[in-house]
Parts: structure tokens; C-alpha cells; sequence
């Protein structure tokens, strides 16, 4: 049986306990009003290290967080008296730059790889923040701002090296264990610690992207949507609908109004970049225009290490967004019960449809549209006063029966993950987990509990 004391003296990373002066830091997630205090939160050097962790949540019995970057809404990254075990010292990254490919540690951020990628004039497709773990993401599937044109993070993962229930480090590909490389494109963290991802490099340097804002009337939501889903692959776009913050570069009398607040990134050529551009801007006088050519790692927002949103959310999928939904979506808008609340509306396609739907753990391949409606407020005592005008807008917006996406899940419970993991894919996975990890060892996370029970 092992003990605390005894693995830490043979773990190469750092170990931090409640009294240790850096343990309110490194227990601290990104969502807000998140509070849990593990016993134990261990930032792990190598593979040997995780290994030792697994077998000391398995002897002991005690709850196992992992945590890669830490932004899982339902705050799978940390535990109350379990052990974290943080994979923020994998940062290796080792770039072919000729064949396109590189092994990354899963403790790296979004926006570490896309920098390191960028000097190459190479990118792979993550999140739309660069502080997001890039060990997270990709488990559910990821999606991005080169979604239509190189599809998600999950269709760029060549191999992944993975240490499972019993300590083993494996490798799992398309030729070795490849039902667990299946399980782990989109199938969350059910199956094991994956410690480096090999993934597909694209050549993306300059792109025609950045945040344009427009008035939030129903014709130019409406329009918004049919014009991105008519644009090039090249193309992809996240719609967020919200009201306006109070940022330097709005004129006061926009703050706090709602607003169409458009990042949008043309992976192609500068010239066809603006043209497929062009008919978003004349969808109404811009509000603020930053659309220009950059690069393409630019495209990822300043992070601030002091922004920890306490919000409830709701995410699911819709076939269209015509004139009656973008008038909901106003008038819900300007009728929330938060300070801020925000519908979030991506544009899929493209690349991302192009995948058979069984060909990984993700199973919405045809699904036209994503929708995120969410209430930010101050405390977390607010919640059930928001969760209401959540729940209800999202309802409006969804196609009843169409899933929804893992990653952006919160503790909503079984049925919820089961529309993420719909009918097959469900059964599929239960079955690769009961192979895998038939204690369920893995199960702080959106869990798919072993066949076997």
C-alpha cells in the first residue's frame, strides 16, 4: 500500500500540501466560485510521475482530479480532499517542421504551442483561448477558428501516449490499441492520463481575422449566420451576442447594450480573406472593426491570470438561426437576469462534416450550428435566479434531441453526457472503459461509467 510521504520522495515533479504557501495558487481553477481544497495537488515531471500518482489514488482510494489547463466548467480540475494531479510541467513540444507534425506535452497551453508552431508558419487548430490546456481540449474534441478549414483538434491527432488505470504508459494510434485511440478523440479523460499528443501541422501564417462588432438587431444575427455558413471553408467565425463590456475601444454609450461581437479568422490568402469578409462588415456600420491581416497566433485574446468568471451555461446544437430565433435571442437579451449574459453561435461545416461520424468519439459531425447561452455574475449563491433564463433560452435555440458538446458540459448529469455520447457512441465507449478502467478510476470527469458497472 502506498502511502503520501512515500510517493513524494520518489516523484522528480513538485508536491503541494494544504500548508504549503503556494497551495491557494495552484489549487485555484479558471471558473469562478470554484472552492475545493485537495489533500494533495502533485505537478508531475514525466510519465513516471503519473504512473506513481494513478497507483496512489488507487491504493488510497482517494478521489483523482487531472488537470491540464484547469477551464472545465464543471471544475473537474480539483478536488475536495483528493489528489490533483497537474499536468502543467508537460511542456515539451518537438516541431517537424518538414513533415508537419509535432509531440506535445499536455501540460501546454493553446497559445504555448500556436507561439512555438507560429515560427514555422504552422498551426493546429485549438479554442478560441490561449489559455486553455491543450490536454483538455483535445479529449473533447475541440473546437476552433480553423474548424472549416482543417476541422477539429481531434482530426489533427496522429498518436497520443497515455498512462492507464494500472500504470501502464501505452501508445495508442490508428494501428496500435486503436480503440483507444478512438475512445480518446472526444471521449474526455474516461480512459487514462495522456501525457504527450502527436498531432498534424498546417501551414497557416497570415490570416484575415480579428473581432468585428455590429449592432445586435435580428436582421444582422440572422444575416450573420447565413453569411458565414454561405462563406469559404477558409473561413470560420464565433458569433457571441451579449452585452457590450465596458472595453477601451467602445464608445460609452455601447456598454452594457447588446451587441454582435464577431471574431472571425480567413485561413487563406490575403486578398480572398477580405473579399469573403466584406459582406459582414456590410451587414450594418461596424461598431469597432479590427479585422486586418495578422498572424495567425495573434488571433488568441490577452490572457488575464485575474479572470475567473463565476457563470452557469447551457451548449447544444441547432440546424438554423433564422429571423424568429435571432428576435428571441434579443429580446432574451434585454430581458436577462445577469449583469452579462452572452449567446454564443459557431458556424460548423466544412472540414469538420467531411469526418465520418463513427470515426471518432465525437459524434455530431453534421450538426450545422453550435450554440453556448450563458448568465455571468458576481456570486455563486446567484445561480438558481440565473439558471432559469439560461436553460430556457437554450431550449428555444436547440433542436430538440440534438446532443450537445462535452466540452463546454457542466455538472449537469448522466443524461446530459449521454446526449453528448448518443446511442453507439455511448455503448461503444462504456466498452472501451470497461476495458481500460474497470474501477472506474477515471471518473471526475463528464463520466462514462465501465460496461460492466
Amino acid at each position: 500500500m502506498l502511502s503520501i510521504p512515500q510517493v513524494a520522495n520518489d516523484l522528480a515533479g513538485g508536491v503541494i500540501a494544504p500548508d504549503d504557501p503556494q497551495y491557494d495558487q495552484a489549487r485555484t481553477v479558471f471558473p469562478g466560485g470554484i472552492d475545493r481544497r485537495p489533500a494533495l495537488i502533485v505537478r508531475v515531471a514525466d510519465a513516471t510521475d503519473v504512473s506513481r500518482v494513478i497507483a496512489l489514488a488507487r491504493d488510497t482510494g482517494l478521489e483523482l482530479a487531472v488537470r491540464s489547463g484547469g477551464h472545465s466548467a464543471a471544475g473537474h480540475g480539483t478536488s475536495d480532499g483528493g489528489i490533483v494531479l497537474d499536468l502543467s510541467g508537460l511542456r515539451s513540444l518537438d516541431i517537424d517542421a518538414q513533415r508537419h507534425t509535432a509531440w506535445a506535452g499536455t501540460g501546454l497551453t493553446a497559445g504555448d504551442y500556436t507561439a512555438a508552431a507560429a515560427a514555422h508558419g504552422l498551426a493546429t487548430g485549438f479554442g478560441d483561448m490561449g489559455s486553455v490546456g491543450i490536454g483538455g481540449i483535445t479529449l473533447s474534441g475541440g473546437f476552433g477558428l480553423l474548424l472549416r478549414k482543417h476541422g477539429l483538434t481531434i482530426d489533427d491527432v496522429l498518436a497520443a501516449e497515455v498512462v492507464t488505470a494500472d500504470g501502464e504508459l501505452v501508445r495508442a494510434d490508428s494501428e496500435s490499441r486503436p480503440d483507444l485511440f478512438w475512445a480518446i478523440r472526444g471521449g474526455g479523460g474516461n480512459f487514462g492520463v495522456v501525457t504527450r499528443f502527436q498531432f498534424r501541422l498546417h501551414e497557416v501564417d497570415t490570416i484575415v481575422g480579428g473581432m468585428l462588432i455590429l449592432p445586435a438587431t435580428p436582421e444582422v444575427i440572422a444575416s450573420f449566420i447565413a453569411a458565414a455558413d454561405a462563406a469559404p471553408e477558409e473561413l470560420s467565425t464565433i458569433a457571441n451576442v451579449m452585452t457590450a463590456p465596458p472595453l477601451p475601444f467602445l464608445a460609452p454609450e455601447h456598454h452594457g447594450r447588446v451587441v454582435v461581437m464577431a471574431t472571425l479568422a480567413y485561413a487563406g490568402g490575403i486578398e480572398e480573406g477580405q473579399r469573403a469578409i466584406a459582406p459582414f462588415r456590410a451587414l450594418a456600420a461596424p461598431i469597432a472593426d479590427m479585422v486586418r491581416p495578422m498572424p495567425y497566433r495573434e488571433i488568441f485574446p490577452p490572457h488575464d491570470e485575474d479572470y475567473h468568471p463565476v457563470a452557469v451555461g447551457r451548449t447544444g446544437f441547432a440546424d438554423a438561426i433564422d429571423r424568429a430565433a435571432a428576435e428571441a435571442i434579443v429580446e432574451q437579451l434585454e430581458a436577462r437576469t445577469a449583469p452579462m449574459a452572452v449567446v454564443q453561435l459557431r458556424v460548423l461545416g466544412g472540414a469538420m462534416a467531411r469526418v465520418p461520424a463513427d470515426a471518432t468519439a465525437f459524434a455530431h459531425r453534421q450538426s450545422r450550428i453550435m450554440t453556448n447561452v450563458a448568465a455571468v455574475f458576481e456570486r455563486v449563491e446567484e445561480r438558481p435566479v440565473h439558471e432559469p433564463w439560461v436553460a430556457g433560452l437554450a431550449a428555444q435555440l436547440s433542436r430538440p434531441g440534438a446532443g450537445a458538446y462535452v466540452g463546454f458540459l457542466a455538472d449537469e448529469g448522466e443524461d446530459r453526457v449521454r446526449a453528448a455520447y448518443p446511442g453507439a457512441t455511448w455503448e461503444r465507449l462504456a466498452g472501451i472503459k470497461a476495458r481500460y478502467d474497470p474501477d472506474n478510476l477515471f471518473r471526475l470527469n463528464q463520466n462514462v461509467p465501465p460496461a460492466n458497472g
